[in-house]
């Protein structure tokens, strides 16, 4: 019997971001649509930096979210530099989290503040979540919030056997005393590169998103967007062929292509009923430069993400 011959198999291809003018510069973006009007996206560098934008579209520099950064952050990093911040709005406030850490380290921790009106300079800060030591599994970076069923939980993690979740009391919006630390997602390889979770609710299903592989590299970097999905916020996480998240699942969301290098850090806001993903890239035609990318997340009709 003669042999078929093998179909060839395109290379998966990705959408460029919507085009933007103004400052792009960002890493670790975290965007809202502000309930004034307008947008805000917070980011690692500066005291958490912060860019401004009428429509989504032209951004403008609008300096730091703090004006001097609080005193405890020195003791996790001597230069005050906190990373990967989460925006977020609950019970009439704004809520912003964000770790301090330095490179390659565990030694770190999860801060809040909050904010009546979510713009920079108007945040007060609430000091420490949640922080995790050398001794410790996990590291306490890259927080993300979500809610699910009536209680609120904070997903993070980098390396260190990767992602994690655990509880937060929804007055304090900090951690619930004794809380319980869950595992949603790893890699079966050293040295366990995922990192920056962000979980959104869609139908039934909680989507995790997480970053794989290397970041902060310019145009080497090789930052790529995978997910997840479960029926419930503490997992277990699959992806569309049924492989968990904790055995080195997930669907490719988005990774680099062309001018755009690196795909990571990435969070999703909802938008006049849209949603949009929101992340970094390298950018291949200016030295490497980080910038900000913006993408519709539609869904397919058996529930899974793709961006557009």
């Amino acid at each position: 019997m003669a042999l078929l011959p093998t179909t060839a198999q395109a290379a998966q291809t990705h959408p460029d971001p919507r085009p933007l003018t103004g400052q792009e510069i960002i890493h670790d973006p975290t965007v809202a649509r502000l309930k004034s009007g307008g947008y805000v996206a917070y980011s690692t560098g500066g005291i958490i930096g912060a860019r401004l934008s009428a429509d989504g579209r032209h951004w403008d520099d609008a300096g730091n979210a703090f004006a001097e950064p609080p005193a405890w952050w020195y003791e996790y990093n001597d230069k005050a530099d906190p990373w990967a911040p989460d925006l977020s709005y609950r019970d009439g406030r704004y809520w912003l989290y964000y770790a301090v850490s330095s490179w390659g380290s565990n030694h770190s921790a999860i801060g809040v503040a909050t904010s009546p009106s979510g713009r920079p300079g108007t945040w007060t800060d609430h000091g420490k979540v949640f922080s995790s030591e050398r001794t410790d599994s996990w590291n306490a970076i890259d927080p993300a919030i979500v809610r699910a069923d009536g209680r609120l939980w904070m997903s993070f993690g980098s390396y260190w056997t990767g992602i994690r979740m655990v509880e937060l009391d929804p007055v304090t919006g900090k951690t619930v005393p004794g809380a319980a630390v869950h595992h949603l997602a790893t890699r079966p390889d050293a040295p366990y590169a995922v990192e920056g979770p962000y979980i959104v609710k869609h139908g039934r299903h909680y989507y995790l998103f997480a970053s794989y592989d290397a970041c902060c590299s310019g145009v080497n970097s090789t930052y790529k967007i995978k997910v997840g999905r479960s029926a419930s916020a503490t997992g277990p996480y699959v992806d569309s062929a049924g492989t968990p998240m904790l055995n080195g699942g997930g669907d490719l969301v988005l990774e680099g292509h062309g001018r755009f290098i690196g795909t990571g850090g990435q969070s999703v806001f909802r938008d006049k009923g849209k949603d949009w993903l929101a992340y970094h890239y390298y950018d291949a035609e200016d030295d490497g430069t980080p910038k900000l990318g913006l993408n519709r997340l539609s869904w397919t009709k058996d529930g899974w993400p793709k961006v557009s």
